[in-house]
């Protein structure tokens, strides 16, 4: 008679159930390295992200995190930008079109994926006469700075524009980005929020 035999007596239950116990803690052993492996590379995912990394069972993911105390990197709440008091400029282009280049440009940003996997931001500003990207700027993170940076990326290869478009985001809208278009003497112009036109 075998060890598992005897323990499966003593404690009263069958030896299948020592067995399925014992295999299941080392699936369970190899799926939390897996998921502990997928949280080093992606500090944010959750359960159900890192059950889609892996292909495993979201359920299956979530029993383990919690059987092994493995809790995701939590963000923190974004620190938002000051803005400007009241600082909805007019929509210039209702009203104006670019007399030639260089007189207005627009600004926007979109993310793009990196080979990593990882987001990053890509701010440019757009001539809209001769439809050439006169300034841009990538950064891991979108802020102020990201289209501080296109700006003056835009202004030391070229003269300021007449007008400088963008939407109502916070980075735009932003006391910093309002000082900086302003002192070159350049107008801002702003239409709704999400749509750069």
């Amino acid at each position: 008679m075998d060890n598992k035999s005897a323990l499966a007596r003593e404690l009263g239950v069958s030896r299948r159930l020592l067995y399925y116990t014992h295999v299941q803690d080392e699936k369970d052993w190899y799926t939390k390295q897996l998921i502990e492996k997928a949280l080093r590379e992606h500090p944010g995912y959750g359960h159900k992200r890192i059950a889609l990394h892996l292909g495993i069972n979201k359920k299956r993911v979530l029993r383990v995190m919690k059987k092994f105390g493995i809790k995701p990197y939590r963000r923190r709440a974004k620190k938002y930008e000051k803005r400007v008091k009241d600082s909805i400029f007019p929509n210039l282009l209702l009203t104006e079109t670019p007399q030639g280049p260089g007189d207005i440009w627009a600004s926007d940003f979109t993310h793009i994926v990196k080979h990593q996997g990882r987001w990053v931001y890509l701010a440019t500003i757009l001539d809209l006469f001769t439809r050439e990207i006169v300034g841009w700027s990538v950064l891991t993170n979108h802020s102020t700075q990201l289209v501080l940076n296109a700006w003056c990326h835009a202004i030391h290869s070229h003269p300021p524009p007449r007008i400088i478009h963008s939407d109502q985001g916070s980075e735009y809208t932003s006391a910093d980005y309002s000082a900086c278009v302003h002192f070159v003497g350049a107008q801002l112009s702003m239409s709704a929020p999400g749509c750069p036109w």
